[in-house]
């Protein structure tokens, strides 16, 4: 008897240890928290009961900061869209003041966007707003702003637009290079008109080309996260976010056959996102440096004809005469392999780490030359071979907003057609004039309103602080007569 009453007692001394020890050591929770020891931003992963990743933390930090953003793309005639007003009847009409009729059919679309400072300040993609006449922000918690189109950039499909508000909720940028495939992400948006609305994916991949941009602009940067978060239509320019709750890239397109979520979404990385904003916000554009090289990827048939032992890398076609590679003394048929000491394996990733720079910085270059490795230093320059940026910011003006480029009229121009001055339309894109006008390239303003002009610098200074009806006077070279052109203005 007295040996089994030592064995019990032991027995349960033991017992208490341990669950003392369980204790200590949390495992009687219901909810682990484990740290990851790495550099990935998503340090912290939150499992839930039954070994679940918890995103509630996630989607508590991330959803105030995003909103639901409705453009309006204008008036669209019934009837013809693009005509002179040939009666007071139209003239009103292209003012959108028309009291005879009311033709008009406003198009709107719909997207979401990011704040990223309290003071109103967000980022959302191009297209989301792209010659929208009328932004409308609604927050999280519904209250409406009147948006204004701060600057764009067609070449990573993004904007920044602002809103007059204080003390907003905002999204940190996290760090996208320390982005992991496979690591959790939570994409917030709102697809469908459904506001406020939070799916969870892995990052399938990254540096992603999908050749949705190229097809609009040459110059076009595509390094896209690839994730398996849902994005569908109205997602477009919301976040997407690490489990840390930061913002690590710009949900912007999806891989579809049917124009919803198959499966893969594509987000701009929030490194390239910071770097794009911040030029809008200080310069007015986007300050980018370029290369000047035309590049490829290199893969294992290329790499056997250079008889090289490497399988990645970008490999140089040519330069460009004047380009910055050039001038510092990079050659054909070199592959560069690294930029600032970060590996580059793809054309999609020389192209991000470029992008983020401006005119005048200096990138250095590891490449392979001839079987060995050489670093060179690049000063970066601009298209047109200058090192220098915007030396001031540049105010938006409602010229910015009509769409058009203008240049001086030649001496011989203005002698035959017995002009003295104007400001000539070099080239017509996507802006006020071009969807309520005919205007063409060619085309000479010689008179805006009752303002006399004689140079590109007069038209934004008749521009400046323009409301309501514009009325533009000019003559076509060709032609040599006076010729009409008038437009509304908000």
């Amino acid at each position: 008897m007295k040996k089994i009453m030592i064995t019990l007692l032991i027995a349960l001394v033991g017992g208490a240890a341990s669950i003392g020890l369980y204790k200590l050591a949390g495992f009687d929770k219901k909810e682990i928290i484990f740290q990851q020891v790495t550099s990935s931003p998503s340090t912290l992963t939150r499992f839930g009961e039954g070994g679940l990743a918890d995103f509630t933390i996630v989607a508590e930090k991330a959803n105030p900061a995003v909103v639901h953003i409705k453009s309006t793309f204008g008036s669209t005639r019934t009837s013809e869209r693009r005509r002179q007003p040939q009666s007071l009847e139209d003239l009103f009409d292209l003012f959108g003041e028309n009291p005879f009729e009311n033709r008009r059919i406003p198009q709107q679309g719909a997207g979401s966007g990011v704040i990223i400072s309290s003071d109103g300040f967000i980022v959302t993609n191009n297209h989301v707003i792209d010659n929208a006449d009328q932004v409308e922000v609604t927050l999280y918690d519904k209250r409406s702003y009147k948006g204004t189109i701060i600057g764009t950039d067609p070449s990573t499909d993004l904007a920044l637009i602002k809103i007059n508000e204080k003390d907003l909720p905002t999204l940190p940028f996290g760090n996208s290079d320390a982005v992991r495939v496979g690591e959790w992400v939570v994409a917030v948006g709102n697809p469908f008109n459904l506001t406020s609305t939070v799916t969870a994916g892995i990052v399938s991949a990254k540096a992603r080309n999908i050749n949705i941009l190229r097809s609009q602009d040459n110059s076009a940067i595509e390094s896209f996260i690839q994730t398996d978060a849902a994005v569908n239509p109205g997602n477009s320019g919301g976040a997407l976010v690490n489990m840390n709750g930061e913002l690590i890239g710009i949900n912007t397109a999806i891989a579809s056959q049917t124009g919803s979520f198959a499966g893969y979404s594509f987000a701009v990385p929030s490194n390239l996102v910071k770097k794009v904003t911040e030029d809008i916000k200080k310069f007015g554009s986007v300050q980018r440096g370029y290369l000047g090289i035309i590049i490829r990827n290199l893969d294992a048939k290329l790499a056997k004809e250079l008889d090289l032992n490497i399988t990645e890398g970008v490999y140089v076609d040519s330069l460009m005469a004047n380009g910055s590679a050039a001038a510092a003394g990079v050659k054909p048929q070199d592959v560069i392999i690294k930029v600032d000491g970060t590996p580059v394996k793809s054309v999609p990733e020389l192209q991000e780490f470029v992008g983020r720079h401006r005119p005048g910085d200096v990138v250095t270059l590891l490449l392979i030359r001839d079987g060995k490795e050489k670093e060179i230093k690049v000063t970066l320059k601009t298209r047109e071979g200058s090192t220098e940026v915007a030396k001031k910011p540049v105010t938006q003006t409602k010229f910015d907003l009509l769409g058009i480029e203008l240049e001086k009229v030649s001496e011989k121009e203005l002698k035959r057609l017995e002009i003295e001055g104007g400001a000539k339309v070099k080239s017509v894109g996507r802006g006020k004039i071009s969807k309520h006008t005919d205007i063409r390239e060619g085309f000479i303003i010689t008179r805006i309103g009752n303002k006399l002009i004689k140079s590109p610098e007069d038209v934004v200074k008749a521009l400046e602080g323009a409301k309501g009806g514009i009325m533009i006077e000019g003559i076509h070279p060709e032609e040599g007569e006076i010729r009409y052109y008038a437009f509304g203005i908000d």
